[in-house]
């Protein structure tokens, strides 16, 4: 099967809200780009801290739209705002935090085998409203998927 061409223009796309807080707003699917990549952009709030974690079969490019936060890639912490972009080769341990009230990120994964994680940890948006936040059923999804691998708790001192 081919890729698909896309066009979405501003808030097009599925819009999910993700168990590890954030609504995500899907742009590409795995399905779209034949397997190349998934996209999509996440919506956050302060506070919203990932756990230490690696996702072994696909790289992720995380491009800051709007906001601030902090990302620890292999133990080197930095502080990224808006035009800011880190990168995750696969297997290597990362995690972030939300500084500013609210950030934008738009994330790239490639290729796009870690799909099946964000949807299985995830649930349709209504209205936008943010769901509910439910580490347990995210570490189960990632072990049932092996998509991510949860490594431990943040790697952030406690703010």
């Amino acid at each position: 099967m081919a890729p698909k061409p896309v066009v979405r223009t501003t808030g097009q796309g599925e819009r999910r809200w993700f168990y590890g807080g954030g609504l995500h707003t899907w742009k590409v699917t795995t399905e779209e780009s034949d397997g190349a990549f998934f996209l999509f952009e996440d919506e956050l709030t302060q506070g919203k801290m990932t756990p230490w974690h690696c996702h072994p079969d696909s790289d992720e490019a995380i491009y800051v739209l709007e906001g601030e936060v902090d990302v620890n890639i292999d133990g080197d912490e930095q502080r990224l705002t808006t035009g800011g972009l880190w990168l995750a080769p696969r297997g290597v341990p990362h995690a972030f935090t939300v500084l500013s009230a609210t950030a934008r990120l738009l994330s790239f994964q490639a290729p796009g085998a870690a799909q099946s994680f964000y949807w299985d940890a995830s649930e349709p948006a209504t209205n936008g409203d943010a769901g509910p936040v439910d580490f347990d059923r995210v570490r189960t999804v990632a072990g049932a998927t092996g998509a991510t691998t949860v490594l431990g708790p943040p790697p952030f001192a406690t703010r």
